[in-house]
């Protein structure tokens, strides 16, 4: 079976698409998620763009990563500059990972007009760049940035320009429809006659501009291109990248080539990164969207009750998707089985606490639950659902104020909390800069003496959805907050008309996460 390795640039090219937008903790769990999948590369930024690419790079060289490899984008040197004197590539060798990607110009036009150098200093920069990282033990991938519209222009140099790349000893040699406005014909005619030419396999990354991001990815694969880099979700500038969730079934159910070893985890990585980013699910993503089987009303319906692949062209578990008559959000068997191993818990198909479960999860989705990203509010839900949850505390009542003084200019939030922790009655009373904060600092006082370790718990990130915008101010809001105690981070989810009561109901699953994790040792 041929390998075709994935790259995956969400946390650098994907955000660069509009309304997309990571902290660091979001882009570490999301690097998690994609190593934890299987994918091969994990393009985390550039650290030489902004702070946080800097930051992502410290957090990552701290922790061990099971199969993927992090690499760290650049560029090639600058004109009339050493290369051992560019900052920029300076700042790719201080990210300490073990794969570098640079980008260098292959188009005649973005050399003479944009880098103003020379068609044979461009060639000198690539070739030096490449030599320089290669020098310090790095891989390097060389993205031919333009690749498709420079060969349709002037194939000479572009040739040129990656041969000089593959001659200094990137490692790969990536072919980029930056544009995103070449075909699949064209795009698989020169990704063959590029390999013929270095006597090599090449990368392929593309755009989507002419909605053929997934298509030319395959016409390169199909032509002999051995990694395919995209984005989940097809993030990315203007309309996006080559969609991973598209194109790895593709290849992997399709093509028969060997990508990952779960593709039954698929949704839930799509729905995942989603979530953390903010983005309302597309719901008619291939593969991965709530729609990609379902069926409604009509001939349809009838046939695919007596036989599925009569309308549907593969078997959606294959991708953790089920199969859906009405109109709904509805997870199968496997996705719960799945996703209960992860976290601990070993049932088998067709077991009552399974079918349990999964009616509890369709009950808390209708409401507007999410758990893709929200595993410990998902493992809470197990537990209360099987009888084996045992909460903190017995909560009498809760409130929140908030106090603004024109006369003094001062705005403050106050929380009281009362409750009952092992038959002994707590009240306590905080200020915050805002009703969660207080919430959080008054929860935590009444509950400090019973169980000490709830100040590890620190809160990283906070999110607000409207569930259903049709109501208006009305709507049902979501709440996700991404929690941390220094070594690990988890997410809890909580849904309600009030947004104070779904803050409460994903802070307090918080922290009984992390208390049950401190007592089980």
């Amino acid at each position: 079976m041929k390998r075709v390795s994935i790259y995956d640039t969400t946390l650098r090219d994907g955000t660069q698409g509009t309304g997309i937008s990571f902290s660091v903790l979001d882009k570490i769990r999301v690097a998690e998620k994609l190593d934890a999948f299987g994918v091969d590369y994990i393009e985390g930024g550039w650290p030489g763009s902004n702070p946080r690419d800097v930051a992502f790079f410290e957090e990552a060289a701290k922790r061990e990563w099971k199969h993927a490899k992090i690499a760290a984008f650049g560029s090639t040197r600058r004109g009339g500059v050493t290369v051992q004197d560019d900052a920029q590539v300076r700042t790719l060798l201080d990210a300490k990972t073990p794969v570098v990607t640079i980008v260098g110009k292959t188009w005649l036009l973005h050399v003479t007009e944009v880098l103003n150098v020379t068609p044979e200093e461009n060639l000198a920069m690539i070739t030096e760049t490449v030599a320089h990282l290669k020098a310090n033990g790095r891989e390097v991938f060389y993205d031919a940035e333009h690749f498709f519209d420079s060969y349709k222009d002037d194939p000479g140099y572009s040739l040129k320009t990656v041969k000089a790349a593959q001659d200094a000893g990137a490692d790969l040699v990536v072919l980029c429809d930056t544009n995103g406005g070449s075909l699949p014909e064209e795009v698989g005619r020169i990704t063959a006659e590029v390999i013929s030419a270095l006597g090599r396999p090449v990368g392929i990354h593309t755009h989507n501009d002419s909605g053929l991001g997934v298509a030319n990815a395959l016409a390169a694969v199909a032509a002999g291109a051995s990694q395919v880099q995209g984005t989940v979700n097809g993030y990315g500038e203007r309309v996006g990248n080559c969609n991973l969730t598209t194109v790895i079934p593709t290849l992997q159910v399709k093509m028969g080539l060997s990508l990952v070893p779960d593709l039954a985890r698929l949704r839930e990585l799509s729905r995942f990164v989603d979530e953390l980013a903010n983005v309302p699910q597309d719901i008619r993503a291939p593969y991965v969207g709530p729609a990609a089987f379902t069926h409604k009303g009509g001939l349809h319906v009838h046939a695919v009750q007596k036989l599925a692949r009569s309308y549907e062209h593969m078997d959606p578990a294959l991708v953790g998707n089920a199969q859906t008559i009405l109109v709904s959000d509805m997870s199968g068997q496997s996705n719960i089985l799945a996703k209960a191993k992860e976290l601990g818990f070993d049932f088998k198909k067709g077991a009552p606490e399974v079918a349990a479960i999964l009616r509890q999860v369709k009950e808390s989705e209708a409401a507007g639950y999410e758990f893709e990203a929200a595993d410990a509010s998902f493992d809470l839900l197990v537990r209360r659902t099987l009888g084996r949850h045992r909460p903190l505390f017995d909560l009498r009542e809760y409130h929140c104020s908030f106090r603004r003084s024109a006369l003094h200019g001062f705005t403050t939030c106050e929380a009281t909390v009362k409750l009952q922790v092992n038959g002994v009655s707590e009240y306590t009373v905080e200020e915050g800069d805002g009703p969660v904060n207080a919430l959080d600092a008054a929860l935590r006082k009444a509950l400090r003496p019973f169980y000490p370790w709830i100040d590890d718990l620190r809160l990283a990130d906070y999110k607000v959805r409207i569930v259903d915008g049709s109501r208006g101010t009305a709507a049902r809001t979501r709440v996700l907050i991404v929690s941390t105690d220094g070594r690990a981070s988890w997410g809890t989810v909580g849904v309600s008309d009030n947004i104070i009561e779904a803050s409460w109901l994903a802070l307090v699953d918080s922290m009984e996460f992390h208390s049950l994790k401190r007592l089980a040792g």
